[in-house]
């Protein structure tokens, strides 16, 4: 009589991932965004639900970055980490100016 190898299980896993430019990198693109803000809070302050606020407030900065969500297959989290990790590395974010943060948990 054959013996069948055992099936592998697998746990469905979310991934997060969080990339965003190093800290000594210029971001055009935040600072365009940190420059609307402060003009928007300017041109129309916000309220609160008693009163105008009367402090402006000011952006002091912004940084814009990536957000991306994979769903994995996977036999335990060490591997759906791994998975992502190289992704992450590969293909995801750009080691040179960008660093990332990979967030798994299950589905």
């Amino acid at each position: 009589m054959a013996v069948s190898a055992p099936v592998p299980t697998t746990v469905k896993f979310n991934a997060k991932i969080f990339v965003t430019l190093h800290p000594a990198v210029l971001d055009p693109a935040g600072t365009a965004v940190r420059d609307a803000l402060n003009q928007l809070a300017s041109e129309n302050p916000p309220e609160t639900k008693d009163a105008p606020i009367q402090t402006p407030i000011q952006t002091l900065e912004a940084r814009i970055g990536k957000y991306i969500e994979l769903t994995l297959e996977a036999p335990d989290a060490t591997a759906a980490t791994a998975h992502a990790t190289q992704a992450c590395d590969q293909l995801l974010a750009n080691p040179v100016i960008e660093t990332y943060r990979v967030e798994v948990t299950a589905a």
